[in-house]
């Protein structure tokens, strides 16, 4: 424990800020932990959970806690996880539907020699 003032205000200082950052660390991870839950089960609230993330992630940078640049990457793996995530039922619908027949060609016209 600290003897002089100054350092006793500043373990106090630095206690109610250890407890403000875990709060907007704990808040983030579970946004992102149900956005990506969401987009594993094809969630129709992905969207939502998605724009909650994304403020989070921007509260957090706001305050000091991430790196701006960490933030804006989280961000761009949460858009591409989504967007392949949305994809990913319509390349499987294509997948199922029965393929068509190719036409058959037509044979080539045979060239006649002009004398």
């Amino acid at each position: 424990m600290p003897i002089i003032k100054s350092a006793k205000k500043r373990v106090r200082t630095s206690n109610k800020a250890a407890v403000r950052n875990s709060k907007t660390k704990r808040s983030l991870k579970s946004a992102l932990k149900a956005v990506h839950a969401a987009i594993t089960g094809a969630s129709k609230e992905s969207r939502k959970l998605e724009s909650k993330a994304h403020s989070e992630l921007d509260k957090a940078a706001k305050k000091g806690i991430l790196h701006k640049n960490k933030v804006a990457r989280k961000k761009s793996q949460l858009a591409r996880a989504a967007k392949a995530a949305a994809a990913a039922p319509k390349a499987a619908a294509k997948a199922k539907a029965p393929a068509k027949k190719a036409a058959a060609k037509k044979p080539a016209a045979k060239k006649t020699a002009k004398k």
